[in-house]
């Protein structure tokens, strides 16, 4: 009788054990990642540590400690950069991943959505490749960017992080619409709108098929038929229409404005950002200081154009003309404090050359190292909105971290030849491994 207690209170035991160990909330450990770096930059001071440990755990940092004090344990995954420094993954603020940089009329005429949704396919993984690990699309047509940025975030194809605008509002006959053809075409860009009522409509419209973000042309362009890039476009009141409506809905407003009226109007009016800024004076300069608008120059395109670039008759006197002043208006309002994120124009410019955007900050235009490379990690996330997630390597944040040879801050032209690149905690290069 005895024995049949026991062996009774025994199987009961095992049963529970069963049980308990049959619980569906319980869990496996998630699996770590150990990034051994052997330099790590903080963007934030400019301070460089030896040899230290990233944890890394699913998509995020959990953790950061000297390589020493962490063991790796069974099931670790180790990544040793060697000597390789370490930082945070690159932010281009301004980017068209489904434009290339032949602007011969004829091809602008010929270009479909599919051919943008392949070019995108394409520019996306070289950009994430190049250590730009996050970006905003500033201008596409169809809403190509919109089911580029869900393919990357579904998996189902390598790319950065996007935020993205769809395509951007402006005037009938400036900068953001068709004028290439003759009337009896018809033809009128997607984001063309006039007056207030429309430019709210098509703030909306550009919500409801899923823009992250605003993105309008106040003035004229370079590379657009019949427009002049200093010549303002929207008026103050739609620009403050269209802020109005974005803000409200949750969207920032980026503002491709070259000209200085249209620079004061759009900040002004409360856009997060000027793209370009090729023409700004002290009167725009002090209103953008005032309001905290962002100034995202795109230089690099300039050398790249005088060096390599082949544009039509059509755009080649206005680029000659903005290559003329950029630099120097640019480096004066450096020079007086307004905020700067990075953004580089690429497809005016081949795709995977953003780096050396930090290149002419630094040593065409006399920009800090730190405070360059803060335009293109801090400066840039807080201009997305995304200080939480990116824009340094912190614990809580994405896994989005880059290796170069040496320390960016002794010579910036290193971030042109990145040697490790992991995005949400996932190795998408690492050169000689």
């Amino acid at each position: 009788m005895v024995l049949r207690l026991k062996f009774a209170a025994l199987l009961c035991l095992g049963i529970g054990a069963v049980s308990l160990s049959a619980q569906p909330g319980a869990q496996p450990a998630a699996k770590r990642t150990l990034v051994r770096a052997g330099h790590l930059l903080d963007v934030k001071t400019g301070k460089l540590l030896d040899a230290q440990t990233l944890i890394v755990v699913g998509e995020t940092i959990q953790s950061i400690a000297p390589s020493a004090t962490v063991s790796a344990q069974s099931g670790d995954a180790v990544v040793d950069l060697g000597g390789l420094t370490v930082l945070p993954g690159l932010i281009d603020v301004h980017t068209h991943l489904t434009g290339n940089t032949d602007f011969d009329p004829y091809r602008e005429l010929t270009t479909t959505d599919a051919k943008e949704a392949i070019n995108g396919v394409v520019n996306a993984r070289t950009t994430l490749l190049a250590g730009f690990t996050s970006v905003r699309n500033v201008g596409a047509g169809g809403y190509t960017d919109v089911d580029l940025r869900d393919a990357v975030n579904s998996g189902q194809i390598p790319g950065p992080h996007m935020l993205v605008s769809g395509p951007a509002l402006g005037i009938t006959g400036g900068h953001c619409d068709y004028n290439l053809l003759p009337i009896q075409y018809h033809q009128v860009g997607e984001g063309v709108a006039d007056g207030i009522a429309a430019v709210q409509q098509k703030v909306r419209q550009n919500i409801k098929y899923g823009a992250d973000l605003i993105k309008i042309c106040a003035t004229g362009g370079v590379l657009s038929k019949g427009d002049d890039p200093q010549a303002a476009q929207y008026t103050l009141e739609e620009m403050r229409a269209i802020v109005a409506d974005a803000h409200r809905l949750g969207r920032k407003v980026a503002a491709h404005a070259h000209g200085a009226q249209g620079i004061l109007w759009a900040s002004q009016a409360g856009v997060d950002s000027i793209e370009h800024g090729s023409y700004i004076n002290d009167e725009a300069i002090a209103e953008m200081k005032k309001n905290g608008t962002y100034l995202v120059p795109t230089l690099y395109l300039e050398d790249w154009m005088i060096e390599k670039g082949n544009l039509p008759a059509l755009y080649h006197q206005k680029m000659v003309d903005i290559t003329g002043v950029a630099k120097n208006n640019i480096r004066h309002a450096m020079q007086a404090g307004v905020k700067i994120a990075l953004g580089t124009d690429s497809s005016v410019y081949p795709h995977g050359l953003n780096a050396h955007e930090l290149d002419v900050y630094v040593n065409q235009l006399g920009m800090a190292p730190l405070a360059a490379l803060q335009s293109a990690t801090v400066n840039a996330a807080a201009l997305m909105g995304w200080s939480a997630k990116t824009g340094s390597l912190e614990p809580g944040k994405w896994a989005d971290m880059i290796a170069v040879e040496k320390n960016p801050l002794d010579d910036v032209r290193v971030l042109q030849d990145v040697k490790f690149v992991m995005k949400g905690g996932e190795v998408y290069k690492n050169v000689g491994k």
